[in-house]
């Protein structure tokens, strides 16, 4: 790019950016460093200088957003903190979120049980041993009503983390919200839903690929139509990395997800204009500093090409790559735990560096438990010192320019393009042999049935376990450093007797509800589930009955069956 293209691009920045000054959505604070220099908003290359290639990395604010979704950067809005919380009962963490939220968290993260994960109530035979235990037990519509106790939910941006049972929890958040006062069109946060990954990674599936992509996009039509604020797909590579994908492939398996969901909601007839800002994502934030700060850089820029290019948007908002980060739990050691603490600064740093809109810090102990009450404020704080002590909050993208990075973000696009090009081909979709939703999907699809995507894990997670073995990479505390004066680490409990405690509130409350009003509304959403008929209004009213989550799922089991993965030799 010539000198003069740069130069108009820094001018058209510097117009957002005042428009943005003027109508308050910079923030009134100290724009200094440390020694009380006064620091710029955003950096480029030198006036009356040409440099090649610069239409790839920009100005914040602008097509490709390699730099960032605003002009201001976090000069704006900072990023929010969002911790993920969720044990025992709902009682339980009720009282964990009010702590988040008067300590400075700027939203909720729900965490759930693995019973409530499968689509499965506290009482089922299969839960027994795990009610509360990984996150909060949900049965029903009452538990998320004492879930939220107090903390208005037409104000508070909530995430809830679950895929497999999404939906039907999703209409018992909304039932919850209607009770407290609220309507959908109120309500603001973000349902992850991401069934692709289940079965790439997580494996916490209900039905078959088929079956969920139709609830997802029931759930995508309901959400455009009536929720403006809400975003229904959480697309994540969290777990896609947590379970040994290298950068690249997180970044390619996660984008390649998302291009999937977008074909489903045009193949609802949505317009992308619409329904591609409801889309978000959730990324990991491994311990190799810059090559994470490259993998986000380039998601933007990879999101906001292939949305306009391939999907046809025109819109800005529906190429914003709008995402949400966590530290990584799988770098967490149970050796020497402190240092857990500094390995989630390092990450939590490298999110924020690579433009992250809301973050999740890890608490120390998570390898080991639950997060201790200590733990978790060590973990807030960590993002509180971050945003407020070391000036990174001053400058749009202060490391754009870069070399290094700058290198590594187009070697991960080039990488993740690869991969998409190797999906699609693998789904054999084309214009003689179509897909219903569309070529990318088919690729996902036939890489889920084939055991594609997770044998490619696999070996980068083999690779990497070998790195560690013979010494190339290292551990510090397990492989390398391993005298300690470290202390037994007190940690977080959950007594069996929250799972007595929520199994006999589940007997009581299914012997207080009209039996045949939830059998009703159990038979009515059976019997559009054989039909094309959006089917959240019919969970909602399933759920306002107090229909349990398992009678919900068991209901469209008997329909659509339940998936098994297939044998792998």
């Amino acid at each position: 790019m010539d000198s003069e293209e740069i130069d108009a691009g820094r001018r058209r920045w510097a117009q957002r950016y005042e428009m943005a000054r003027t109508s308050g959505r910079v923030r009134d604070a100290d724009f200094t460093t440390l020694s009380g220099t006064a620091v710029d908003p955003v950096y480029g290359p030198p006036a009356d200088t040409d440099y090649p290639g610069f239409e790839r990395i920009g100005w914040p604010g602008e097509f490709p957003f390699t730099r960032g979704l605003y002009p201001a950067g976090y000069r704006g809005r900072t990023w929010t903190i969002r911790q993920f919380a969720g044990f025992g009962n709902a009682e339980q963490t009720n009282e964990r979120y009010r702590m988040i939220l008067a300590g400075g968290g700027g939203g909720l993260s729900v965490a759930f049980d693995m019973p409530t994960l499968m689509g499965r109530d506290s009482d089922d035979a299969l839960a027994l041993g795990e009610v509360g235990h990984c996150g909060v037990a949900i049965d029903s519509a009452a538990d998320m009503d004492v879930l939220f106790n107090g903390i208005p939910l037409g104000e508070t941006t909530t995430s809830m983390t679950i895929s497999g049972p999404a939906v039907p929890i999703f209409c018992m958040y909304l039932v919850a919200a209607e009770r407290q006062g609220f309507s959908p069109s109120q309500l603001d946060g973000t349902l992850q839903t991401d069934i692709f990954k289940e079965y790439i990674a997580q494996k916490e599936w209900i039905f078959p690929p088929e079956p969920h992509l139709r609830l997802i996009g029931d759930l995508m039509a309901y959400t455009d139509a009536e929720m403006p604020r809400y975003k229904p797909l959480s697309v994540s590579g969290y777990h896609i990395r947590e379970a040994g994908s290298t950068a690249a492939q997180e970044l390619a398996f996660t984008l390649a997800d998302g291009f999937g969901y977008v074909e489903l909601g045009l193949s609802r007839g949505l317009a992308v204009n619409s329904f591609a800002p409801g889309l978000s994502f959730f990324f990991d934030a491994h311990l190799d500093f810059f090559e994470e700060i490259a993998k986000f850089r380039a998601a933007r820029r990879i999101w906001a090409r292939w949305l306009r290019d391939v999907y046809g948007a025109t819109d800005e908002r529906a190429m914003w790559l709008r995402f949400h980060t966590q530290t990584a739990g799988v770098s967490l050691t149970a050796p020497q735990p402190d240092n857990n603490i500094v390995r989630t600064a390092i990450e939590a740093l490298a999110g924020v560096l690579g433009g992250t809109n809301s973050l999740h810090t890890n608490a120390l102990d998570e390898v080991l438990a639950l997060p201790s009450e200590k733990a978790a404020e060590i973990a807030l704080r960590t993002q509180q010192v971050i945003m407020s002590e070391t000036g990174v909050t001053n400058v749009a993208d202060p490391l754009g320019g870069s070399w290094y990075v700058e290198a590594l973000t187009d070697r991960i696009e080039a990488e993740a393009e690869a991969i998409f090009a190797k999906i699609i081909k693998m789904g054999g979709a084309d214009e003689d042999n179509p897909h219903p939703i569309g070529p990318m999907t088919a690729g996902i699809l036939h890489g889920i049935e084939e055991g594609w995507f997770s044998s490619e894990i696999a070996e980068s997670a083999y690779v990497y376990q070998l790195a560690l073995e013979d010494g190339r990479k290292h551990q510090v505390g397990v492989t390398v450093n391993t005298d300690t004066i470290e202390a037994p680490l007190e940690i977080l409990r959950v007594s069996h007797e929250v799972e007595r405690a929520q199994v006999a509130a589940l007997a009581t409350r299914r012997a207080g509800r009209d039996e045949v009003q939830v059998e009703a509304a159990l038979r009515a959403l059976v019997a559009a589930s054989q039909t094309e008929q959006n089917l959240i209004p019919l969970i909602i009213d399933a759920a306002r009955e107090e229909a349990t989550l398992g009678e919900i799922c068991d209901a469209l089991r008997v329909v659509w069956g339940e998936y098994r993965e297939p044998a792998r030799i």
